[in-house]
């Protein structure tokens, strides 16, 4: 493709690859998606999930096994890295449940002091302890006939999942100071940037908890593993910047450059669509004219230490007190092949092409041979 202008004269025009590669075919699975929904009867897409963007596989898979579990009254455990909407996503089943005109009430669990932990959760009689000047109502009892949202579920402490497991499985809660139970109603939501099955299998957290909160477990991809909706979530960010900035006299509406797309599009986000919104607002700040260039966007972008993101350093492992080399490249395959697998929808071709094996026949025997489900 070419622009041409009178100052510019006719060069070429530069596209973000994902627009040409993803887009744009998918403006046609798309219309036969809404054919077959049409001609099989089904309903239309739910509104409580259009906040959530998304168009690549990987996303339309987590929709569609949201609006699925919604309705219904089970636990749901969302797992996920640090940014990439999970509470976002929990209110959207929230609000597409039947308990949607109830109340939503969301609680870190990793913000709860642990001497309070238990009140906060429960609630608690005055005089209970020292400082409860007051009765307090805790956080299952606010959240009666709705739904209760425990972020960061796997930072709780070992004794007060105890006490969580038991409040699950009788529907009950006793106020810190008092004896008798009160009937509690909630639908629990929890979520965590842990992966809690190996967290059991470690002794970090409990299996009976596990297994109780786990009833549907969604798992939401990184954003490095959405190339697909990478464009659209910068033009939502953008539009979101412009429209909150509007009231500053000084501020001027800001547009990207594809160039500057392409070069964002490159970098390996750790703290995912939270990142690249914090960074959107950085080059917003530092463009001339009103466009974010590639050099903006450069600017804007943090570089962290490898070992800042939490991943295991496969390259720093210290030779001489010996390494488990089988072992570790166990760990990098499995690792890139479940991202593979995720990012293309189990699309063993398209994995194969970005794992850059011969063809799909390959990329079935590496996923047989590292345990991958395809």
């Amino acid at each position: 493709m070419i622009e041409s202008s009178r100052q510019g004269g006719v060069r070429t025009a530069e596209i973000p690859f994902e627009l040409s590669a993803e887009y744009i075919p998918d403006i046609y699975r798309t219309a036969d998606r809404g054919l077959v929904r049409l001609g099989a009867g089904l309903a239309g897409e739910a509104p409580e999930f259009t906040d959530i963007v998304h168009q690549g596989p990987a996303m339309r898979a987590v929709v569609a096994r949201a609006r699925r579990v919604a309705p219904r009254a089970v636990p749901v455990l969302i797992e996920g890295e640090s940014g990439t909407g999970k509470e976002m996503l929990a209110r959207a089943i929230h609000r597409a449940s039947l308990r949607a005109a109830q109340p939503f009430v969301a609680v870190n669990c990793g913000a709860i002091t642990r001497d309070l932990a238990e009140s906060e959760l429960f609630g608690h009689r005055k005089g209970a302890f020292t400082g409860a000047a007051a009765d307090r109502v805790g956080y299952f009892e606010a959240a009666t006939g709705g739904t209760l949202f425990l972020d960061e579920i796997g930072e709780l402490a070992p004794d007060l999942q105890v006490k969580l497991l038991r409040v699950l499985q009788e529907g009950q809660v006793t106020r810190v100071g008092e004896t008798t139970p009160r009937a509690v109603d909630v639908r629990i939501i929890a979520a965590t940037n842990r992966t809690l099955a190996e967290e059991v299998a470690t002794g970090g957290f409990r299996t009976d908890l596990f297994f109780r909160l786990a009833v549907a477990l969604i798992r939401l991809p990184a954003l490095r593993e959405r190339p697909g909706d990478f464009t659209l979530l910068v033009e939502r960010l953008l539009a979101r910047i412009n429209h909150d900035s509007d009231s500053d006299p000084a501020w001027q509406e800001v547009r990207i450059a594809p160039a500057a797309v392409n070069r964002l599009q490159q970098h390996p986000w750790p703290g995912n669509i939270r990142e690249l919104a914090n960074t959107l607002t950085r080059a917003a700040l530092w463009a001339d004219e009103g466009i974010i260039t590639e050099r903006d966007a450069a600017d804007a972008l943090l570089q962290l230490p490898a070992h800042a993101n939490g991943r295991d350093d496969l390259l720093g492992q210290p030779i001489a007190a010996g390494v488990d080399l089988p072992e570790l490249m166990h760990k990098l395959a499995s690792h890139y092949l479940r991202e593979a697998m995720t990012c293309t929808g189990g699309n063993k071709t398209r994995a194969a092409k970005l794992l850059n094996l011969s063809s799909y026949r390959t990329l079935s025997n590496w996923l047989t041979k590292y345990g991958v489900d395809g």
